[in-house]
């Protein structure tokens, strides 16, 4: 039996929120060089400042400007980082009672080895030449009392209002022995789908067990190129990353044969003409350009044919 497939799978956006007025106003102060907290109602002084006091549920409205300084309470190291963490080489990660907080913050702290860092002990922090507001614009370095003082402050630095925060998923996909053998399928030029032996369902791409029946679809079925938009949506708003220039295509092809639809893009046709029913044909990438992957299909084109009765297609919806 032929080996199923696998590849590095990355899910990624930007998030772009508002910061409101307290966390705008933490993140402004990181800009300035200025660690800001937040007083509650009880007296505390907490670092971060949350928008809301945990005790009376109002919002935060008092704000203290404390030192850089302050006292590892626990730590752990990081012998590997990952990616996004605040180092490329080992660091420890720990929970630092800014001095006048009465809470403490999580932020790394840039020592050699776990040697170099114990509970209690004072730490400063180092602040970056060029701060964008964000947390991190500093790291914490062990105090031995001779750094100096002075802050690169930028006081009339333009206030963090919006931030935009990248969000990234990276994790290993493998392909079920179906889903190999589409894909297989697919750097031969061929669309491969499954038939289940109860209900005669053809499903593209392949699936190791019918939905309806619940019995292995073990009769493997090649498919036509050329289908029926069954539904669409016409993509208008621009994102990172976007390969396409709206307005475009998203849609749903039902290929001749199937009893599924497959999500594609429909080219070559002005968005506001493609249309339920309409005829369909898959515009192949050169082959030198195929791969185990559905873009070796570059997208759909109309074939010209008269559209496909609804009746054809109203259960495939």
């Amino acid at each position: 039996m032929s080996r199923t497939l696998q590849a590095p799978v990355t899910v990624a956006f930007d998030y772009t929120r508002s910061t409101g007025p307290v966390i705008g106003r933490f993140l402004t102060g990181l800009k300035q060089a200025t660690i800001v907290g937040g007083r509650l109602s009880d007296g505390r002084v907490a670092v971060p400042p949350p928008e809301y006091d945990p005790v009376s549920h109002q919002a935060v409205t008092e704000f203290v400007e404390l030192p850089d300084t302050g006292t590892v309470t626990s730590w752990t190291w990081v012998s590997e980082p990952v990616a996004g963490q605040p180092s490329e080489s080992a660091f420890a990660y720990a929970l630092i009672t800014i001095d006048g907080a009465d809470t403490p913050w999580l932020h790394a702290v840039d020592v050699a080895s776990p040697d170099d860092i114990s509970t209690g002990m004072r730490v400063r922090a180092r602040w970056a030449a060029e701060r964008t507001g964000a947390v991190t614009d500093l790291v914490f370095v062990p105090d031995d009392g001779t750094t100096s003082a002075d802050r690169p402050t930028e006081p009339d630095a333009e206030e963090v209002s919006r931030i935009i925060t990248p969000v990234s998923l990276d994790y290993r996909y493998a392909a079920s022995p179906e889903e190999s053998s589409f894909f297989r399928g697919l750097a031969e030029g061929r669309i491969l789908g499954q038939r289940c032996p109860k209900c005669r369902k053809v499903y593209v791409p392949p699936r190791g067990a019918c939905p309806t029946d619940g019995v292995p679809t073990s009769e493997e079925v090649e498919l036509s190129d050329v289908g029926t938009v069954t539904t669409f949506c016409v993509v208008n708003v621009p994102f990172m990353g976007q390969k396409i220039k709206p307005p475009y295509v998203s849609a749903y092809v039902l290929l001749d044969g199937a009893d599924i639809a497959l999500q594609h893009l429909i080219l070559e046709i002005p968005a506001e003409e493609v249309r339920m029913g309409m005829r369909v044909k898959a515009v192949w990438k050169p082959r030198e350009e195929w791969g185990t992957s559905i873009e070796n299909i570059s997208h759909f084109a109309p074939t010209g044919e008269p559209d496909a009765d609804f009746d054809t297609y109203k259960h495939h919806l």
